[in-house]
């Protein structure tokens, strides 16, 4: 096992032996990795931290949305009440529904400027937790508008619904509006969700575009902050073909011209291990291509029976203009059926998506952690990332291993340090659990002064993640994305 020195040390460390690692039960393994040479470890140069990108970015965000809070409302002002306080409020709360619509649709466009930010997983999530605002707006929209008309002509709600979708432009579309957002938030709760097939919640998801327009129409014909503002009609038009084209860029027309500009093509299928798979891939000005080390791509493949699966892999090599490559474990039909890819298979490829990148190293050294197969993406930003690195690569077994020897070669090459750490889960060591909190001190004695960049399993990333909260590392120095599917 190495032995670090204190972080304000400038001895060397000696060569690396091997790091092992016990079960519960007190059973043991190794691994041993040969070849490494002796390393100087120093100090990290105190310097000017460089613009945090996630802050500015959520910065952004936030004074994007406030700004369109404050129109709306001071349009809503502007319009004066409606008689009767109920349809008053339920007024502001479909006003600001709309809001949040557009806001979601900006989200989920994948324009790189933000994605390359804060990260598709982060986008996703803020997508999921105003969906579930934009619900409650909804459901309160209609419930106060419905029951101030009711309370005006003394009639039933449901009779009153029924009156106001025969006798006004407009709300019979938001009818149909509410009712489709309604089923695309029943089946993007969590345990709809599990039970999905990707592809069949997503054709559901796709009619939220439906619903969007729909409201929009419904908004303009019938909204009263607009329909006597020319300052309100435009404001409304602009913001929605806004959010609606930043949707049609990122989603389409970006896509099919970088695929038609550079026609990727499978070069070669190169198996790792029993199953882990590697797909080359070849194409058309690649160097023009802004793939960073440590982004994914969504990957079709133009073979019968897989040209309409989407799925997201990381690039595990940084990209060198010539060519690109992922690498997989075969852990569902759409990873399995690489293996099976011929060369000169077409390959349509949606991305580089992803801030797990070296544009948010905050610090002049690093230590990347990697777990299984979340190998691929660490790989690559080994090859990038600057300063002095150290590498953390958890597996079960040393077979697991995969692509051990390629790390070896580039952390020989840029004077890194590399451990394979074996054990079963539940692995401890001296320290306690493998990768916990006092684990991560005495492996790294200089924790604090490093970026962390995490990629694996969810169990092992979510006890990375505290056992770093537990030391104090900064937030802004550690770096961790779930790589999925966003909607």
């Amino acid at each position: 096992m190495v032995r670090y020195a204190p972080a304000d040390s400038e001895t060397t460390a000696g060569p690396i032996e091997s790091r092992q690692v016990v079960d519960r039960a007190g059973t043991g393994s190794v691994a041993k990795l040969s070849g490494m040479t002796t390393l100087r470890l120093t100090r990290p140069r105190t310097h000017q931290p460089p613009t945090n990108h996630r802050a500015v970015a959520r910065a952004g965000l936030y004074l994007v949305m406030g700004a369109n809070i404050g129109i709306v409302t001071a349009l809503f002002a502007v319009a004066g009440p409606s008689v009767n306080p109920l349809i008053t409020v339920g007024r502001l709360f479909g006003l600001y529904a709309a809001l949040v619509m557009a806001f979601q649709l900006l989200l989920v466009a994948r324009l790189g400027w933000l994605d390359r930010r804060l990260g598709m997983d982060r986008l996703t999530s803020l997508h999921r937790l105003t969906g579930f605002g934009l619900v409650w707006l909804l459901v309160g929209h209609v419930v106060f508008v419905v029951a101030g008309y009711a309370d005006l002509t003394s009639s039933g709600p449901v009779d009153e619904l029924v009156t106001l979708a025969t006798t006004i432009e407009g709300v019979l579309r938001a009818i149909v509006a509410f009712a489709l957002i309604m089923i695309v938030g029943a089946v993007s709760a969590r345990y709809a969700r599990k039970r999905l097939a990707y592809e069949t919640w997503h054709f559901i998801h796709l009619y939220t575009y439906l619903a969007v327009v729909l409201a929009f129409t419904h908004q303009v014909a019938a909204g009263s902050s607009f329909v006597g503002s020319l300052f309100g009609q435009v404001y409304w038009w602009t913001l929605w073909g806004a959010a609606l084209g930043a949707v049609l860029l990122g989603r389409a027309v970006l896509p099919l011209w970088r695929n038609f500009r550079h026609r990727l093509r499978v070069s070669a299928v190169v198996p790792e291990s029993d199953n882990v798979v590697s797909v080359y891939m070849t194409g058309q000005d690649l160097d023009r291509l802004a793939a960073r080390a440590g982004q994914f791509f969504l990957w079709r493949f133009l073979t019968r029976g897989r040209w309409w699966q989407a799925h997201p892999y990381s690039l595990s090599a940084a990209p060198d203009g010539k060519s690109l490559r992922l690498t997989a474990k075969a852990v569902g039909d759409g990873s399995a059926g690489l293996r099976d890819l011929k060369p000169g298979t077409r390959v349509f490829a949606e991305g580089p998506y992803g801030a797990f990148t070296t544009m948010h190293q905050r610090r002049a050294s690093a230590l990347l952690i990697a777990g299984g197969v979340g190998i691929t993406p660490i790989r690559a930003l080994l090859e990038e990332i600057r300063g002095h690195v150290i590498v953390l690569y958890r597996v079960n077994k040393r077979d697991d291993a995969v692509l051990v020897r390629e790390l070896v070669d580039i952390a020989r090459t840029r004077g890194a340090l590399v451990h394979v750490l074996t054990g079963p889960p539940s692995a401890r060591d001296e320290n306690g659990p493998l990768l916990g909190a006092q684990s991560l001190a005495g492996m790294v004695r200089d924790i604090w002064d490093r970026d962390v960049f995490v990629c694996g399993p969810p169990p092992m990333t979510d006890v990375v993640l505290k056992g770093l909260r537990e030391l104090g590392v900064p937030k802004d120095q550690i770096h961790a994305e779930r790589f999925s599917l966003a909607s």
